[in-house]
This record gives structure tokens, C-alpha cells and sequence, in this order.
């Protein structure tokens, strides 16, 4: 840690330090299911066809790893070299292409050939100004093949749980863990905090988020050239609702 309280590396990391790499996977174990990755191999891997695929925020390799063992070629964009590192030390990682930096505007190995490119588990809201999300549209549509497909997961904002004066929901209690979204309406904000209690021990982490609705993409992806190609509230294609807490949106470059 750093004098001011700030873990060593954060700068290069953003806030995917070592500390938050070393327990992501135990963290999220919920995550790596065969429940919740089958899903979203099966539709990964019908987009990717006989063609590579570009994960933006790869991380420790969820869905990179299973779906390159599904035969699709994978490369990432990521900023955190300590995330990374996990991905790399897992079989098969090794084989996994990575560009380290940030996924709005790094360019990858094979820029302008990918079938898919994808953002899962609200990586988008990682990106914290709406500058850095259109950014990151464009930067999508430089690398995706005529006809390739962007596809996005993400919440839908859970404002509706706010009632006047209040600007916290809560998304885990547990009896060692505590967790609950801090929303600012006013700058689309959003910060997730999370705290955690290991018999004597406590730790807290802050990470901030913007939000953003399923229209406000629609229209970031129309700047960058590309078409609303399906919408669905999760990986197993249900429909999307007015009551839908999540969505998984596609958009495609255009052949022409």
C-alpha cells in the first residue's frame, strides 16, 4: 500500500490491483459456473463463427478460456497486468493473445478482422465519462470485420429502487460480506462498495461506474456505424422487458 491508502499499482491496474486480482475468481465463483458460462459460450461462439473474437476487460480469461477451448480464436484488451497474470497462469492462458491497456482506445493484434467483440458482467460501466463509451464503440467498430457483431452485457440502471432522498441500494448482505450501489442521478454516476469481514479482519473496496441505459448504447453504437442486431434480458435470449434488471445487446457492422 502506498501512503495515502492506496494499493501499490493501482495507477497501471485502474482498479484491478493485485490485491482484487488475487481473490477475483473466489469472489465471483458464482461466475464461473458451467450454469453461468455455458450461455454465454453458446452465443459467443454462434457470432464468432470460423472467426476470431476480441474480449474488451478479458481479466482473469471467465469466457476467454472456455471459448478458445471451443475452437474460437481469442485475443484481449485489458489494463491490468496483475489480472492478466491470473489468466496467463491458468492452462491454456498462455496461448490467449492479450494487449495490455485500456479497452477504449487500444488497438489490438488483428484490428479490423474479428468476427465478435464482446463486454461482459458491465464492463462497459468501467469506463466512468460517456467520452470513454463512445470511444470505445468506435474503437469496436475499428476492429470488427464487415458483418461482425458487438455484443454487450450489462445491467439495466436500478433506479426504480430509489425512492426520494436515497441514493443507495444494496445488492449483498451476507454475514461477512456487505455490498451496495452509491448513485449520483445528477452525473450517471455510480459506485459499487464492497466490504468484507475475515475473522479479525476487514477490508473495503470502492470502484466507480457509469451507468447507462440500453438506448444510450444504441445511439453510441449508431455513431460509430453500427446496427441494433438483437436485444435480450440475458444469454439464454429471453426477452428483454420493461422489468428486466439486465440485457445483452448486439449491434453489427455493416457490410457495406
Amino acid at each position: 500500500m502506498t501512503t495515502d491508502g492506496t494499493e501499490q499499482g493501482a495507477d497501471r491496474d485502474g482498479h484491478f490491483g493485485e490485491s482484487v486480482a488475487d481473490s477475483y475468481d473466489a469472489s465471483t465463483a458464482d461466475m464461473f459456473t458451467a450454469d453461468a458460462v455455458d450461455p454465454v459460450l453458446d452465443v459467443l461462439a454462434g457470432l464468432a463463427g470460423d472467426g476470431p473474437a476480441l474480449e474488451l476487460g478479458i481479466g482473469t480469461g471467465r469466457i476467454a478460456l472456455p471459448l478458445a477451448r471451443r475452437g474460437v480464436p481469442v485475443h484481449g484488451i485489458d489494463m491490468s497486468r496483475a489480472m492478466v497474470a491470473r489468466l496467463r497462469a491458468k492452462p491454456g492462458g498462455a496461448a490467449v493473445g492479450v494487449t495490455i491497456g485500456d479497452f477504449a482506445t487500444a488497438k489490438a493484434e488483428g484490428a479490423g478482422t474479428f468476427s465478435v467483440a464482446y463486454l461482459v458482467f458491465n464492463t462497459i460501466m468501467n469506463l466512468t465519462t460517456q467520452s470513454a463509451q463512445v470511444a470505445c464503440f468506435r474503437n469496436v467498430a475499428d476492429h470488427l470485420a464487415p458483418g461482425g457483431t458487438f455484443v454487450i452485457e450489462v445491467m439495466v440502471p436500478d433506479l426504480r429502487r430509489l425512492p426520494p432522498g436515497q441514493s443507495v441500494v444494496p445488492f449483498q448482505v451476507s454475514e461477512n460480506r456487505c455490498g451496495f450501489d452509491e448513485y449520483d442521478i445528477a452525473t450517471q454516476s455510480m459506485t459499487s462498495h464492497h466490504i468484507r469481514v475475515e475473522g479479525e479482519r476487514g477490508s473495503s473496496l470502492s470502484v466507480p461506474f457509469r451507468y447507462v441505459w440500453p438506448a444510450e448504447l444504441d445511439l453510441m453504437a449508431e455513431l460509430a456505424g453500427l446496427r441494433p442486431r438483437a436485444r435480450w434480458e440475458d444469454w439464454t435470449r429471453a426477452p428483454f422487458t420493461s422489468d428486466s434488471r439486465t440485457h445483452v445487446s448486439v449491434w453489427e457492422k455493416p457490410r457495406e
